[in-house]
């Protein structure tokens, strides 16, 4: 392990945490679908409809972030004049469902876009913020809804259209981290109550980030809008083989290495390269997994998986992180993985870059 000019930089694209920002509370909200997936009763909220008493998809998605926003600071015992930061973002133009969250919620925002790959983004960016010592508290998080992304990117919800096997569900999810300066500030999760029942906290086991590898945008050449996992693939390797060198681990040094959502296709593709880059196979398939994977049953009828901003942000949010709070898992690797195409790209003739950010998460 050799460190680069930059006092906190490892290698090439890896900056390492020395004042290990805390994660120390979480919100996650996901959508009927989701709910009824494996990790359905992990999830802090699910909606009884999708709409979630809104008149717009839109106006429903910004709602689900900004309860998961709510969510995390009152589990973490903060008001919002204690957050010094939101860092969110989503896949509307202008952030839309960020934008207005944040417009409700009267705290500094920054809105960051990495398509599907936000949630690990703002988990990187906001660590930065806390490790400088430029900030105390931070929420960090992502969303993404069917509906909205849907009729943006492909097509009017209205046509009924026909997906190809190779597409992906983009999730109605929302999730958000509360993160905290852990030598100045650890904090307890608190209860939270829900629809009348409190979720009892777990303080078995303390999260920390203590790494984060900014990932370069891979481009195949890929145009195929219904082949997501296929483009995003490329980009979960390449950001996967400059962490374990730029940190000198292998591995076994993690209980979960986690990709954002590359769905069924995008997975096998990723561990075909992974395995023609010299990463053993066997070794990869104990720990590695996919959170478009994860969250739906095969029977949904999801297709390739899930996909959306929400994807890894709830799976992290909702089941990861309370796995590691258990006691569970005690080092894991989310990166979270997104296609940088645009609503006009595809019809101008473009292809979709990968983008792919890791942020390194640990029990402290």
């Amino acid at each position: 392990m050799t460190y680069s000019k930059a006092k906190n930089k490892l290698g090439k694209q890896t900056l390492a945490f020395s004042n290990r920002p805390l994660i120390a509370s979480g919100g996650a909200i996901v959508g009927v679908k989701e709910g009824q997936g494996p990790l359905g009763s992990w999830f802090d909220m699910v909606l009884k409809e999708d709409t979630f008493g809104e008149k717009t998809w839109e106006k429903s998605e910004s709602k689900m972030l900004k309860e998961a926003v709510q969510m995390a600071m009152a589990r973490g015992g903060k008001e919002p004049k204690d957050i010094e930061a939101i860092l969110t973002g989503d896949l509307l133009n202008q952030l839309m469902s960020s934008a207005f969250m944040a417009r409700d919620m009267q705290i500094p925002f920054i809105g960051l876009y990495g398509a599907c790959s936000t949630m690990a983004e703002s988990l990187l960016m906001g660590s930065v913020l806390i490790d400088g010592g430029y900030c105390n508290h931070i929420v960090a998080g992502a969303s993404s809804h069917y509906c909205t992304a849907e009729r943006q990117f492909r097509m009017p919800l209205e046509h009924g259209n026909q997906r190809p096997p190779s597409a992906q569900w983009t999730a109605t999810a929302a999730g958000a981290i509360l993160l905290a300066a852990g030598k100045q500030d650890i904090l307890e999760e608190r209860p939270l109550v829900i629809d009348g029942s409190s979720s009892a906290p777990s303080t078995e086991k303390r999260v920390c980030v203590t790494h984060g590898t900014l990932g370069k945008i891979i481009d195949t050449g890929l145009k195929d809008s219904n082949q997501m996992g296929a483009a995003m693939a490329p980009a979960f390797v390449d950001t996967v083989l400059n962490h374990l060198e730029d940190t000198g681990r292998q591995l076994a040094d993690y209980d979960l290495i986690l990709s954002g959502d590359l769905g069924y296709v995008g997975k096998q593709i990723a561990v075909d390269l992974l395995a023609d880059a010299g990463i053993p196979m066997k070794d990869l398939l104990n720990i590695y997994d996919d959170c478009g994977v994860m969250i739906y049953e095969k029977e949904q009828d999801t297709h390739s998986g899930g996909s959306g901003c929400g994807c890894s942000a709830s799976v992290f949010t909702g089941y990861v992180y309370k796995q590691m709070k258990k006691g569970q898992l005690k080092r894991v690797l989310l990166i979270s993985t997104g296609a940088l195409l645009s609503t006009i790209s595809p019809g101008q003739g473009e292809s979709i870059p990968g983008i792919a950010h890791a942020v390194c998460v640990e029990t402290c």
